[in-house]
């Protein structure tokens, strides 16, 4: 039985800590939150709360340490952990530097302690069917790839961090790293990069990135955004092969080919668990933590996708550097 220590227990822990009790053979055993709703939360499900990481880690013995605080105070949680020889799954993204990153992974490699980053998206249906499809090359090569992902303005954020560049790395690291998490999984790390940005003046951040990454053969445009409007939330893409469009319009997954009806791919998740939060039902987060465990039981000290993370913050970090 794998003793989880869960770090912050807002929305995303939420969600970890609803998805856990789904999984054989593990049981979140303590929780860290400082918050008074946090520590209410835990409460509620009869799980001892603590403060600080450090008071939780000093409390007793733990398995893996599950990161989901904010991103800013992933890297102090991660190295915390790290420290004491102890798996450590964070949540996305990593880290707001790729220095940061490198450091932890190299703590990581000196502890022999497994790491583990959260990026939910690689675990859609309509993702894995991509991956497929340009592995597989059963509609020629890729050619050219469009990737949506637009959202109404966050102001649900608590504390308002999100709109604090040096706290959350703004709409790059907390959209579009989703969508440049996938593209680099399925086409590496991109020859050259370019980006736009823009949007209303005098608010302390750009509400839309366009970004355009070349490849040999290829190129694959993103956008993103946190538009001043009441916008339902849209996660969506596109990639044209040598004999097909696939296109994914966030429900429905198509290949229209030169001839013949379209072709449509099964997408429907086998399970489906309630996440805690406002967030439908899905089977994503439990693929996800189920690999990560299943891994930590078996020993692996690989440092999981280490070289595709590196590449995702450093690209990250140079479009945060160069907005206003």
């Amino acid at each position: 039985m794998l003793k989880i220590g869960l770090v912050g227990l807002g929305g995303i822990g939420q969600v970890h800590l609803s998805t856990y009790q789904y999984l054989e053979d593990c049981t979140v055993a303590a929780v860290c939150d400082p918050s008074e709703a946090g520590r209410q939360r835990a409460e509620a499900k009869g799980i001892p709360c603590y403060e600080d990481l450090g008071s939780l880690l000093r409390a007793g013995p733990l398995d893996v340490v599950d990161v989901c605080v904010p991103s800013f105070l992933h890297r102090d949680c991660v190295m915390e952990a790290l420290t004491r020889g102890i798996p450590v799954i964070c949540e996305k993204p990593l880290a707001l530097s790729g220095a940061h990153v490198r450091e932890m992974y190299a703590l990581a490699e000196q502890k022999g302690a497994p790491l583990f980053v959260g990026h939910v998206a690689q675990f859609y249906p309509a993702s894995k069917v991509l991956h497929a499809l340009v592995e597989d090359r059963r509609f020629g090569k890729p050619l050219d790839a469009v990737f949506l992902r637009l959202s109404a303005c966050p102001k649900w954020a608590s504390g308002g961090w999100l709109f604090d560049k040096t706290k959350s790395g703004l709409i790059p690291f907390d959209l579009h790293i989703h969508d440049l998490d996938l593209i680099i999984s399925l086409f590496g790390k991109p020859e050259r990069c370019e980006a736009v940005s823009g949007g209303r003046e005098g608010i302390g951040y750009r509400e839309y990135y366009r970004f355009l990454y070349h490849y040999q053969g290829l190129n694959v445009c993103a956008e993103a955004a946190w538009y001043n409007a009441d916008i339902p939330f849209t996660a969506s893409w596109r990639v044209y092969f040598e004999k097909a469009l696939v296109v994914y319009d966030g429900n429905k997954l198509s290949a229209y080919k030169n001839e013949g009806p379209p072709e449509e791919f099964s997408i429907e998740e086998k399970i489906k668990i309630p996440t805690g939060i406002n967030l439908p039902p899905t089977g994503i987060f439990h693929e996800e933590l189920g690999l990560f465990l299943n891994r930590i039981r078996a020993g692996d000290k690989t440092l999981y996708r280490r070289d595709e993370i590196i590449a995702l913050i450093d690209i990250l970090e140079k479009a945060v550097q160069e907005s206003p």
